[in-house]
């Protein structure tokens, strides 16, 4: 049975087209660690192409997910598959179940067992430990950890503040180097309905994840999440739902806006940073539960370190101190603060790139990779992040993505996997001097640093 169940799976494989909902999708050989694949047609050609093409990785990924979630949120992965059933699945419209059932299928095409509840928690990841503090607290348990990772660094800046005077956006992803080696993917799609878009991403995901995209409407998508945010509304729309959906829907920053805000569940509290390439305009949307913030400009700038923006948002919202300079995220507010008065009027592509390598902590007001500056590097600071994890944790930036206006219009995009700077993480290494994180060693792996390569929609 075995033996039979071997051979189906490898003529499977072998054999790509042999199921009609592949025809217009491709997946193409890995480039410095990116694997990009085109998925195209209605949601459940989408969701089965997805699944078919990216199986093995999928799997490796749940692995992965499921086993940070139940080591930093102390629950098991059912908790999560039944909030993925009782809580966000009745708030799922109706095209992207369509799409997550679709990737079930492609699994199981590939002999994969995953069932749909696997895939929704999976996309919810994110979102979930939002929930976990909620169902806590509202269950009279006793909230261990009431503070949720924190994530990415970013700007955006057109106007008076870039080289030719049009948009530039760009962004690196800080999450725990287990998952950031498996945020490799980058997502070409062309659905049936709405915009073309390139984004990357995790295998097994609808939408991005650390949400940078393109699409063929103009609009610019980045975001970095909130520090020390609380809240939770079980009522309200899945936040991976609402980030797919303004992104291949948004055809204007009020677009973006408006389908961010509606049905607002408090999951994944992030400041959006946007950019419409039409008419070079940025802005920032600071998505609370309570408070929602919406800036814009044609000259000028936005950034994003974790840091609540809003006053009234981080003291109703959060317990954020902005007063400390020692802290990671205010630590790296000051320094794009800096970078974008040294660079004013030469910010570009180039630029941006060097931006995301910056080893500058405003704090010690010297150069020392560590936690403090944009190219996150937990792993070699005796902090750690005050609310993530510890001191030396194998944590930080682990990828980095950038375009413009004109490649925005080419649907391109600029992508370096592992830290911008060219640092390389040896898993081995790290494991051996830090014995306290043995319990990523099922699913950390090596991350090296690999130069930037363009992506563009096929």
């Amino acid at each position: 049975m075995l033996l039979l169940l071997g051979l189906a799976f490898t003529l499977v494989s072998k054999n790509p087209q042999a199921d009609p909902r592949l025809k217009k999708a491709t997946r193409a050989s890995e480039r410095n660690g990116w694997i990009q694949v085109h998925l195209e047609g209605t949601p459940g050609q989408i969701g089965f192409q997805h699944g078919y093409l990216l199986a093995p990785e999928i799997q490796d990924n749940l692995k992965a997910i499921s086993t940070e979630m139940a080591h930093d949120e102390k629950k098991d992965w059912e908790f999560f598959r039944t909030a993925a059933q009782e809580v966000l699945w009745p708030h799922v419209e109706q095209e992207y179940r369509e799409e997550l059932n679709g990737i079930v299928e492609g699994l199981a095409a590939r002999g994969v067992k995953m069932d749909i509840w696997d895939v929704v928690a999976l996309n919810a990841w994110l979102e979930l430990p939002y929930y976990d503090k909620w169902y806590d607290k509202n269950h009279g348990k006793v909230v261990s950890n009431p503070a949720v990772a924190e994530h990415c660094s970013a700007f955006a800046a057109t106007g008076a503040y870039t080289k030719d005077g049009r948009v530039v956006i760009g962004h690196n992803n800080w999450t725990s180097y287990s998952s950031g080696e498996r945020w490799n993917i980058v997502f070409d799609i062309a659905p049936a309905k709405g915009n073309r878009m390139i984004m990357d991403g995790m295998p097994g995901l609808i939408h991005s994840g650390d949400d940078f995209g393109v699409n063929s409407a103009g609009i610019i998508i980045t975001e970095t999440t909130i520090s020390e945010f609380s809240g939770f509304d079980t009522s309200g729309v899945p936040e991976f739902v609402r980030a797919r959906k303004a992104m291949q829907y948004s055809a204007s920053i009020d677009d973006f806006a408006r389908l961010m805000k509606d049905g607002n569940n408090g999951g994944y509290a992030n400041n959006w940073l946007v950019a419409d390439r039409k008419n070079n305009e940025v802005a920032s949307l600071e998505l609370g539960l309570k408070n929602v913030v919406l800036q814009r400009t044609q000259s000028g700038f936005f950034v994003g370190s974790n840091f609540p923006a809003d006053p009234k948002l981080a003291r109703e919202e959060t317990t954020f101190d902005l007063s400390d300079k020692s802290n990671s995220d205010n630590a790296r507010h000051a320094r794009w603060l800096q970078l974008m008065d040294q660079n004013k009027g030469r910010i570009d592509v180039a630029a941006g790139e060097k931006f995301l390598s910056d080893h500058f902590d405003t704090y010690e007001n010297k150069v020392n990779a560590s936690e403090r500056t944009l190219c996150g590097h937990v792993d070699l600071s005796p902090r750690g992040m005050p609310t993530w994890q510890g001191p030396y944790a194998p944590v930080g930036a682990v990828q980095n993505k950038i375009t413009d206006a004109a490649g925005a219009e080419k649907m391109t995009l600029s992508a370096a996997l592992g830290h911008a700077c060219g640092l390389h993480f040896k898993a081995a290494e790290h494991l051996a001097k830090h014995p306290e994180y043995a319990w990523f060693k099922p699913v950390l792996k090596d991350m090296d640093a690999h130069p930037w390569t363009k992506f563009t929609a096929k």
